[in-house]
């Protein structure tokens, strides 16, 4: 898991002994959360960095160490000096091995640890998906058909719902439901694939066939070398309602990011309503060596054009930081 300190000049101004924490994650089915103190945990490490790792969930049975880390994970200096510090950023590389096994019912009379195994929903939605058993509407995208289940996609979308169980004069009755203006890159052996937090089914049948397409070479990229596959998937998870086929998305896009690419996919994520990545997008021009970087290859005018009110909250962003 990699964690990346944006901005570090700026965080140097956190008082000694207080911290910035990283967004929830998920391991083992636990939370966690990276505990980051730019100017040191306790006042002896003043002139250091400490890093700790903070086991954040309720839903922890027996007594169990939640902290671990390092008061003086690098001294500040050392840090500066070193290659990891680049355009003011570095990144925390952070190993974590849960350990799942049972313990317990030994003589003391301990209570065995019970653990209750991540929902494999996921995969039997994947086994009706690839069956085909019980299919009841099929749609039409790109010249391809696919075979899909009416409840299931009404669940996971308002606009499916609605379209195929709304009121009876806008339901679709046909026996294919064509989408225009849409591309398609399916790859059948990656049907059915597990969501990222492998706890639960979180997308819609339709788009679980592309879900885990990986960064291969099979994927194409357009001229801006952002993948193309996810751009599609979030016009589609934006036109459809689907809210966490579009995080994914955008998660995956965050990972195309660089001076190069920032105002294109900041132009994505204000098109098509993908909050977390425009925030991403807009914390990444934040730091003033990629801002200058980008205006030299004049990379807002892109945005100046299509999204002009993007520059407004960029502007209220360095306005926060005065």
């Amino acid at each position: 898991m990699s964690f990346v300190v944006d901005g570090y000049s700026r965080t140097k101004d956190v008082p000694n002994g207080e911290c910035i924490e990283s967004r929830p994650f998920r391991v083992g089915g636990y939370r966690w959360i990276v505990e980051y103190y730019p100017n040191g945990k306790d006042p002896e490490d003043a002139d250091s960095i400490s890093l700790f790792l903070y086991l954040s969930d309720d839903n922890v049975l027996g007594t169990v160490k939640t902290y671990w880390g390092y008061n003086n994970f690098i001294e500040r200096e050392a840090l500066e000096r070193s290659k990891h510090l680049k355009d003011d950023c570095f990144t925390i590389w952070c190993d974590i091995v849960v350990d799942l096994s049972t313990k317990g019912g030994g003589s003391d009379g301990e209570e065995p640890l019970m653990v209750v195994p991540p929902s494999d929903m996921h995969r039997h939605f994947g086994d009706l998906l690839r069956t085909k058993d019980g299919a009841d509407v099929v749609f039409e995208v790109g010249g391809e058909t696919f075979t899909a289940h009416r409840c299931v996609l009404a669940a996971r979308s308002t606009i499916f719902k609605a379209q195929l169980f709304g009121s009876k004069k806008n339901v679709a009755t046909a026996s294919i439901i064509r989408i225009d203006d849409m591309e398609t890159e399916i790859d059948n052996e990656d049907a059915g694939g597990q969501d990222e937090d492998d706890e639960e089914m979180e997308e819609v049948e339709a788009e679980q066939q592309q879900e885990e397409k990986q960064g291969d070479d099979r994927n194409q990229q357009g001229n801006t070398g952002i993948n193309m596959v996810w751009q599609n998937l979030l016009v589609a998870a934006d036109r459809y309602d689907l809210q966490r086929l579009k995080l994914i998305c955008g998660k995956k896009l965050w990972a195309f990011m660089d001076k190069s690419t920032v105002t294109t996919l900041l132009v994505l994520a204000e098109q098509y309503h993908c909050q977390e990545l425009k925030e991403a997008c807009l914390n990444f021009l934040k730091s003033p060596a990629n801002l200058q970087a980008v205006m030299a290859a004049d990379g807002l005018e892109h945005v100046t054009r299509t999204c002009p009110s993007v520059l407004k909250e960029l502007l209220a962003k360095f306005a926060s930081q005065v």
